[in-house]
């Protein structure tokens, strides 16, 4: 497999010590540096003091639990967040995304999938840091006075309010604006945010709907923008220009 760079630094937050190592090694193999921490004390000074791109956090860590710590990360930096849940944790899942992370994977996990997550991961945290140094950025869409910039994941209002939009509400987003007018179902919505296996009773679309439609000051109970199609899915009703 093709390194990204070895100059990536990726932070380790996991109390398991057998984990830690093995994910360490692993990712040590691959040509990253690689820091691990057993705690999550003083985490966003460590992110911004030793400079680091990528955080795997156990969302179970003893003490202060992974999704204040994400909530925390995401309001101090843009760093990546991969949290590393267990199975039977969906709702902390879908929390998870709401508050900023960008993936996740559950245990036990294959390392080499890990690696794949992170990797991907990693060439989109660079993509969008050359875009924000790019003086011709791509084109992005316009509806209803709002912006959206694919480069940076950037949302931005009629009043000139900017938002860095997780990954997940970015691509719900963007799949329901270039399919403006059409109806998706909850499961070509669900292909648009990941490519993972899904469960049947899984609500992260309901979710991130939600929260996109806060957003955008989308009234949940007489909505204009993003419709409920009962029984069906969702569909964009904004006029959508590039």
């Amino acid at each position: 497999m093709t390194k990204v760079s070895n100059t990536a630094h990726i932070l380790i937050v996991e109390d398991d010590f057998a984990s830690r190592s093995l994910l360490v090694s692993y990712f040590e193999k691959e040509g990253y540096r690689v820091s691990e921490t057993d705690h999550a004390d003083a985490l966003s000074a460590q992110v911004r003091d030793e400079g680091i791109d990528l955080v795997l956090l156990d969302i179970s860590l003893p003490g202060r639990d992974g999704l204040t710590l994400t909530r925390e990360l995401r309001a101090a930096s843009r760093v990546g967040i991969i949290l590393v849940t267990s199975k039977g944790d969906e709702i902390d899942r879908i929390v998870g995304l709401e508050l900023g992370a960008d993936d996740y994977v559950t245990k036990p996990f294959n390392p080499r999938e890990l690696l794949v997550r992170a990797k991907n991961l990693l060439w989109r945290i660079s993509g969008e840091d050359s875009a924000s140094d790019d003086s011709h950025p791509q084109a992005g869409w316009r509806f209803e006075g709002w912006q959206l910039d694919p480069q940076k994941r950037q949302l931005t209002s009629p009043k000139g309010c900017s938002e860095r939009l997780p990954e997940g509400e970015f691509k719900l987003l963007k799949a329901l604006i270039t399919h403006s007018g059409q109806v998706m179902s909850r499961d070509q919505l669900m292909d648009a945010i990941h490519d993972r296996e899904w469960t049947p009773n899984d609500r992260s679309v309901d979710v991130l709907i939600g929260r996109l439609r806060r957003k955008l000051g989308d009234n949940p109970s007489n909505p204009e923008l993003i419709l409920t199609a009962h029984g069906a899915g969702y569909m964009f009703a904004g006029e959508v220009s590039r």
